[in-house]
């Protein structure tokens, strides 16, 4: 396995790393810290400087030492280089180049509040990569976890979403851990459409379509596969979530919108919302070929 960090000389940066390092000791896998930058990203007084481009390159190798030093003794870690304007479309394609199974960056960049402030680079990939991207919350660079500690895959309400399941059924596997799949009931979504709809009618049968669907996808994974489901609901998808148990070293898991191409990310709303209140790392994976499982 190969995980391709995109890194910044921040602290998201650093978060990056450090979630990387989680990932590849659970999974076995070889780090790749990448690093690229506009080329016109200059100073004033530099910016028609023939050799500021050297300039830079030589303050970006500085920058990935230090990126790599973050790493301990026994992950298998390389570094390179490249500059690009369309930094998150050249992240993608290095992913794909390097046949990496997911690009992972740090969430702290200004946007959204909460663990994840979405800048526009990490933003740009969670609507576009073909590889699932890894997502850490602000301060991961500061856990002592060394591995996943447990991984929870949230359904959505419809049916499908095979990837999406695989994914987190090989990563479980790899973490001695069994799967928790979660359906997350926003009551908020849910309006009255009958005459005789009342709220704890709407609720019982969203409930229940949750349930229905979780089950169908119990129903896909491999035999004897320790896997424990729940739904849980709330007045928001935040309140939603929030009612559910989270430790340091946990990991959730979603699938992209219906919005998304073929085998491309798009977040949903729905994951967008969690991400106002989350505080571990989040993966999202692409579009199958089928029907998915996002908003």
């Amino acid at each position: 396995m190969k995980l391709l960090v995109g890194y910044l000389a921040t602290s998201g940066g650093a978060d990056a790393v450090a979630l990387a390092v989680r990932l590849a000791r659970t999974l076995g896998a070889e780090v790749d810290i990448c690093m690229v930058l506009p080329p016109t990203r200059a100073q004033p007084d530099l910016a028609f400087s023939a050799g500021y481009q050297d300039v830079l390159a030589e303050q970006a190798k500085q920058w990935l030492a230090e990126a790599l030093a973050l790493v301990p003794d026994g992950v298998r870690t390389t570094t390179h280089l490249m500059f690009d304007d369309a930094v998150a479309e050249r992240l993608a394609a290095e992913a794909v180049r390097l046949e990496a199974d997911a690009i992972v960056v740090g969430g702290a960049g200004g946007g959204l509040a909460g663990g994840y402030s979405l800048g526009s680079v990490v933003n740009d990939l969670l609507h576009s990569s073909p590889v699932p991207v890894a997502v850490a919350p602000r301060g991961t660079r500061h856990s002592d976890v060394e591995r996943v500690r447990s991984v929870t895959c949230a359904i959505g309400t419809r049916a499908g979403a095979r990837l999406l399941l695989d994914t987190a059924v090989r990563i479980s596997q790899a973490a001695g851990t069994p799967l928790r799949l979660v359906s997350l009931v926003a009551l908020d979504q849910h309006a009255i459409r009958r005459t005789d709809d009342t709220a704890e009618s709407i609720r019982a049968e969203a409930l229940d379509h949750a349930t229905a669907t979780l089950e169908a996808a119990k129903s896909v994974l491999p035999a004897s596969f320790p896997v424990t489901s729940t739904v849980v609901d709330g007045p928001t998808v935040e309140a939603a979530v929030d009612k559910l148990e989270w430790h340091d070293g946990d990991l959730i898991m979603v699938g992209s919108s219906r919005l998304a191409q073929r085998r491309r990310i798009f977040l949903g709303s729905t994951a967008a919302k969690m991400l106002r209140v989350l505080q571990i790392p989040i993966v999202v994976v692409p579009r199958d070929d089928a029907s998915i499982d996002g908003d």
